[in-house]
């Protein structure tokens, strides 16, 4: 699977659950649902969606966690088509 249809899928998979603004996930739960060859990748993907503002990561003291950015509707929905 390639970067951009992990990407797609990661945002699918927040939007879907409604992780958007201040409802968050774990950033491993996100692999949930993928061949495992595929789940190395999944933290790639999601740290090139925190760089282009599209995930807002939230660190907490269990580890990282991640929700959609409200503010960048026009880049998710490119990603829910």
């Amino acid at each position: 699977m390639e970067l951009e249809q992990l990407k797609g899928f990661i945002v699918k998979k927040l939007f879907h659950h409604g992780y958007v603004g201040g409802r968050h996930t774990d950033i491993e739960n996100l692999k949930k649902g993928l061949a495992g060859h595929v789940k190395g990748e999944v933290k790639e993907a999601a740290k090139e969606l925190i760089k282009e503002e599209i995930l807002i990561p939230k660190p907490t003291s269990y580890g990282l966690h991640v929700s959609l950015n409200p503010r960048r509707r026009a880049e998710i929905e490119k990603y829910l088509q």
